[in-house]
Formats: structure tokens, sequence, C-alpha cells
């Protein structure tokens, strides 16, 4: 315990794009979809410290980047690119982008807690060489993503996104492209 320190805890979003795609068969002509990819890398910075006969490698601090960083938006090729249809169902799905991005946001101090109490309880590990530092490392980083907080942050976060993304086509009615008519 005397080298266990308390891991400072860095929580980043990724930058993120958009690529707008026509697939070559046909979809719902008025419906559009997003494919949004979600990372989750963690850093982990360790403390090598000497010790009798070996090396204290310890947790010193995280470096996550967690949120969306790939939209692909589908829309169907029977909607001409810059139409008022094509128009209207981009502007459709840039609300679920939105949403996606929404909801990262506010969970930011939510994972904020999770990485750090799973950080908090990855315990140093003895290794009598350095060239086992390395294996120690990678180990304590599967500990800390398969703790039971960070599971249960990334889950909330799929099930919010889901939910408010249900809430979006709920509520439109496809006014605008009844307007292109």
């Amino acid at each position: 315990m005397a080298y266990k320190k308390i891991p400072a805890v860095y929580i980043n979003v990724p930058d993120w794009n958009k690529t707008i795609v026509q697939p070559r068969h046909e979809m719902d002509k008025l419906h559009g979809n997003v494919v949004a990819t979600m990372v989750d890398n963690y850093q982990i910075n360790a403390d090598v410290v000497p010790v009798d006969g070996g090396f204290c490698v310890g947790l010193k601090s995280v470096n996550a980047v967690v949120g969306y960083n790939d939209f692909v938006v589908n829309i169907d090729i029977r909607n001409v690119p810059e139409t008022c249809e094509y128009n209207a169902v981009l502007a459709h799905e840039d609300k679920h982008i939105k949403t996606y991005l929404s909801v990262i946001d506010d969970f930011k101090g939510e994972l904020q807690k999770s990485v750090y109490s799973a950080a908090q309880s990855v315990m140093p590990q003895f290794v009598k060489s350095r060239d086992m530092v390395d294996s120690v490392v990678d180990d304590m980083n599967m500990q800390l993503q398969s703790h039971p907080d960070v599971v249960l942050v990334k889950q909330k976060i799929f099930a919010d996104v889901e939910i408010k993304n249900k809430q979006i086509d709920r509520m439109e009615s496809g006014e605008e492209l009844k307007k292109c008519k």
C-alpha cells in the first residue's frame, strides 16, 4: 500500500467527422440512418519504483478518450443531393448526430467518476524484471476497462442515446419532407 497513489484521471472526447453516403440499394426514401462509432481508449501511465529484488508498478494516471468519432449518414439513392428531400433527410439525421454528441456531454461527470473509481481499484503490482512492466500495465488497463463502474456508464450512455433517438423519430412528423412535394 505504500506504493499506491491516487491516480489522476483525464477524460477527453474525440474529434469527430461525418460522412454522407448513398447506398446502391434503395432504402426507405423518407428516412436515412446514422451509423455512429463510439471509441473508448484508455492510456495508462504507471510509476515504476525499484524495490527489493524487482519493481513496483503502480497506476499514476489515466488519459481516456470517450465519445463518438465517426458518423456515417445513409440517405436513399433516390434522394438527389442538394434537393429539398435530400436536405430534409440530412437535417433529420443531423439531429441524431447532435443527440450522440450531447449524451456524451451529459455523461462527462459520470464518466469521470466511473473511470476514477475504476482507477482507484487497480492495485500496484510487483514484478521481478523491467521486461514485465508492459505486461502489467496492459493488465491494469484491462482491469480498468472491465471495472463494473466503467461498463455501467457505457451501458447508460448507449441506453440514453437509444431513448433520445427514438424520441426524435416519434416527434418528427415528416412535415419538412411534405413541404418538398
